[in-house]
């Protein structure tokens, strides 16, 4: 009997010796989660502030050079939007104790319509604010609708290297009607409107669609051509081949009247503009708007399919 109540005990000690061991485990799983949790919390917070605030107000305070970069493809949702860019050079010929205003380019071009809006915002803040000079560096490449830009501010500074010019204008495309007839496969295209199809990729170019969108693009380029005459002034040195979309070094741009030196963003600050601190007005997306974005891309696709397949398209 006595045995049998001291196996009795011990099994009850050893168990609860057991169920204290879980629980000790358990609170402290739990206690590293918490930590784990309150350390991600502090890290976001910290990070959404640094991106908000970022590193301009240090020198915000004093005279100094405003910078705005247009960098990548000029489009619309892009860093190189006309939003975001004109956005930045308001902020920037706003500040009080902005001296100069510097505009570094590096784009291979992108939507007229998008590079049209900020060469237009450039020329009415120029007038607006007539003490403040605007000046655009060129890192790499400055062509095309990068060019249609540079082309709205006082002077261009381009490095010996860089790639300036393409002043013309193109619309690509495919066609696959060969193709698909080797595959035997047939396209049916229904539209309301003789020209609504034209273009279509899976059917036969119409010559007609093909001369209007020829004209499209002369007219197109007509206007940047009228933009850069209106920009450079007499400055530019024109030659046949001036507009006809190719591609010069920086340096043979200065001599064409394309650019007017050679520069960099710091010594434009510091030899022209007389203010070496520079401070960043770029308009750039924050991690809360990135996160945003992407949480939202799949819902706002799922429901744009879903209004597709329930309505006729008007695209």
């Amino acid at each position: 009997m006595t045995e049998n109540s001291g196996q009795w005990e011990r099994e009850l000690v050893t168990r609860l010796a057991m169920a204290a061991v879980r629980e000790q485990r358990r609170a402290r799983l739990w206690g590293i989660f918490f930590k784990l949790l309150a350390f991600a919390y502090i890290t976001l917070v910290l990070l959404l502030a640094v991106d908000w605030k970022g590193g301009a107000d240090v020198v915000r305070g004093k005279k100094h050079t405003a910078m705005v970069e247009l960098n990548g493809i000029i489009a619309p949702g892009t860093d190189a939007s006309a939003d975001k860019v004109t956005t930045a050079l308001q902020a920037a010929f706003k500040d009080k104790n902005t001296q100069g205003v510097v505009l570094r380019i590096n784009s291979p071009g992108g939507s007229p319509v998008q590079s049209q809006t900020i060469y237009d915002e450039m020329r009415r803040l120029r007038k607006k604010y007539p003490d403040i000079p605007l000046y655009a560096v060129v890192e790499d490449i400055c062509a095309s609708g990068g060019y249609f830009v540079a082309a709205g501010a006082d002077r261009i500074y381009v490095s010996k290297s860089s790639i300036v010019g393409s002043i013309g204008v193109l619309m690509n495309g495919f066609g696959f009607t060969g193709l698909m007839d080797k595959l035997g496969i047939e396209r049916r295209l229904i539209t309301a409107g003789e020209h609504k199809g034209m273009l279509d990729p899976f059917s036969p170019l119409d010559e007609k669609d093909r001369q209007y969108a020829k004209q499209l693009m002369e007219e197109i380029h007509r206007q940047f051509i009228g933009v850069v005459r209106e920009g450079r002034g007499k400055r530019l040195k024109e030659t046949p081949d001036m507009f006809s979309g190719l591609i010069w070094s920086g340096e043979k741009s200065v001599e064409l009247g394309l650019a007017d030196g050679f520069g960099s963003l710091d010594s434009i600050a510091r030899e022209v503009i007389k203010a070496e601190d520079i401070v960043d007005y770029t308009q750039k997306e924050g991690i809360a708007e990135k996160f945003a974005r992407r949480f939202g891309a799949s819902a706002a696709s799922a429901l744009a399919e879903f209004a597709l397949r329930a309505s006729p398209g008007i695209r």
